[in-house]
């Protein structure tokens, strides 16, 4: 008699744990979109949709997410080339004044900053490769975007703009 019961009451359990898991439950999403993320194939970052709304125009990219310090501090170093909708943003917590250099990075890019709000507040356009300049945010940064050099103005990005991701 005690093992039916002792079985009712671990099949009672189980039910409860894998009811939050179930196709249905709101909390199954986040797992599920965090497991399918794209992962780059030069850096290992998860990929992630960025868009930029300017002028009435919305840019869509597909960008590499560098949250970690570590991965921060890598950034796109070594890397030769980067497509024309590809980028990289680094999310910033909390939020703080940002400064960038191009040590190491081979190509030229647009350091975008972006306020706590998601409007872009300075973009330091075409930094030079390896310069070791810094390039600043002209305010409070919760995160920054690096596109290709000159991508910005071939699209008409400007601060006042909207980012997403």
């Amino acid at each position: 008699m005690r093992r039916p019961a002792l079985h009712g009451a671990l099949v009672w359990v189980l039910s409860l744990t894998f009811a939050g898991c179930s196709p249905g439950s709101t909390d199954a999403a986040p797992v599920a979109a965090s497991t399918a993320a794209r992962l780059h194939p030069v850096s290992g970052l998860p990929v992630i949709p960025l868009t930029v709304e300017s002028g009435g125009k919305l840019h869509r990219f597909d960008v590499e997410l560098a949250s970690s310090a570590a991965e921060q501090s890598r950034g796109l170093m070594f890397r030769t080339e980067l497509g024309p909708d590809e980028g990289m943003v680094f999310p910033f917590k909390p939020h703080r004044m940002a400064s960038f250099w191009m040590r190491n990075t081979v190509i030229g890019l647009d350091i975008i900053f972006v306020g706590p709000d998601g409007r872009i507040i300075n973009i330091a356009a075409n930094a030079v490769p390896y310069d070791e300049t810094p390039l600043e945010s002209d305010g409070i940064a919760a995160a920054v975007l690096e596109l290709g050099g000159g991508r910005a103005a071939q699209l008409g990005i400007r601060p006042g703009d909207r980012v997403r991701w």
